[in-house]
């Protein structure tokens, strides 16, 4: 055991510690609030609805905890137990090319970690989401989505996990900015493709209808100077009663999407609201600030990354007794969420702020009235708790709290 081994044990401690006591946090706060409904929302939700959210959500919370020890144990077992490095001496002795040897060990670690995180998946999908009314998959279908999701990432992460381990071993010591470029260059084509090549594999996506919902939506975006490839209802409710709305492609292939079952929740003008929020992010500009943001970070990772690989006690830290770029790349897919838990609330905070300014473009070009009605529908209908813990929250929430939303929303009618 070396020094870097006592640090990973420890921020593995901390992180671990810090997240259930968050939780605790969380379900303590919710369950207290659990008799009355917040005052804000006292004449919008009935108490039925809002003790279903907070069971619901004290429920995802235990899961989630069991997950985590899960995640916990399984990443001791793969770095210190020595399975990863069993893995890469079974596929060095099995395939000759160091290169393919790599992909196959990191490939059969990772169909592992999935296999692994199948039960609880299983148990939210068919226990707690049937309890609440929102699973609408069959079995069939939950076994069929990962039998795809597992070929896709098979056809499509392959080729690209040995083009990077290609480049770590052939271009030297600026291997990391390289690697980077083609990261970065992938994840564009990607989502330019998801829309029209990827998404249509698992759901079917039904141009929205001749009508007064789409004639509002195109005056939308007509107002906003949004150009788009189309306005798509999506069957959602075929897998979950849960409703969504999102923008998603790039450059001239972008679309519009609706959940079915969020045009049977809303009315048209609380959808023309809800989109107003969508293309406000659109317009301010967050879709490429947290393109930059990411593409910042994944560069410094994998500087980070570059000059760990030629660092000893890194492998051997972690249990691997033989180096090797394969090795380092997986080790350092595992570990470093341990080292930047505290990061988290960055993140969160900043998106938070997106969440605002959006809602503050979705005012301007729509009712703000229909907004929160529409917010409000939304928080009832998918269970969504209205009294989270307030230092949770600022740790693990992307959108703000229900009720600081909705009061930032009435300053704007008043």
């Amino acid at each position: 055991m070396n020094l870097f081994t006592i640090i990973f044990l420890f921020a593995l401690l901390v992180s671990f510690s810090t997240q259930f006591w968050l939780s605790r946090r969380q379900a303590h706060h919710v369950a207290k609030h659990r008799s009355r409904v917040p005052e804000a929302f006292k004449d919008r939700v009935s108490l039925e609805a809002h003790q279903k959210a907070a069971d619901y959500t004290i429920e995802k919370g235990k899961l989630s905890e069991i997950d985590g020890f899960i995640g916990v144990l399984v990443l001791l077992l793969l770095t210190l137990g020595g399975v990863i490095n069993c893995a890469f001496e079974f596929w060095s002795v099995q395939i000759a090319s160091p290169l393919i040897a790599g992909v196959a060990a990191i490939a059969s670690l990772v169909l592992l970690m999935s296999l692994i995180d199948i039960p609880t998946s299983l148990y939210q999908t068919f226990v707690i989401e049937e309890k609440y009314g929102f699973n609408k998959s069959s079995l069939q279908q939950y076994v069929k989505d990962h039998l795809m999701q597992l070929g896709l990432s098979a056809v499509i992460g392959l080729p690209i996990l040995a083009l990077i381990l290609w480049v770590m071993d052939s271009v030297g010591s600026l291997w990391w900015f390289w690697a980077w470029l083609i990261l970065l260059s992938f994840s564009l084509l990607m989502s330019w493709l998801f829309p029209t090549l990827i998404a249509p594999l698992f759901n079917k996506f039904t141009p929205i209808e001749e009508g007064s919902l789409k004639n509002r939506i195109q005056g939308l975006l007509t107002r906003c100077g949004f150009n788009s490839q189309g306005i798509f209802i999506m069957d959602g409710s075929k897998r979950s009663g849960h409703g969504n709305a999102y923008f998603t492609g790039l450059g001239n292939n972008k679309r519009i999407v609706f959940f079915d079952t969020l045009v049977k929740s809303l009315d048209e003008e609380e959808l023309e609201a809800v989109l107003a929020h969508e293309l406000g992010h659109f317009k301010c500009k967050h879709v490429i600030k947290m393109l930059i943001a990411s593409s910042i970070i994944s560069l410094i990772s994998l500087a980070i990354l570059g000059w760990l690989i030629s660092q000893n006690w890194f492998f051997t830290g972690l249990g691997v007794q033989q180096a090797s770029h394969a090795a380092a790349l997986l080790l350092f897919m595992l570990v470093s969420p341990v080292f930047t838990f505290f990061m988290q609330p960055i993140s969160a905070y900043f998106q938070r702020m997106f969440e605002f300014e959006a809602d503050d473009f979705a005012a301007s070009h729509a009712q703000a009235v229909k907004m929160i009605s529409g917010l409000v529908k939304l928080y009832e209908e998918n269970a969504s708790t209205l009294t989270p813990d307030p230092l949770y929250s600022a740790f693990h929430y992307s959108h703000p709290p229900a009720a600081i939303r909705i009061a930032h929303l009435e300053a704007k009618t008043a």
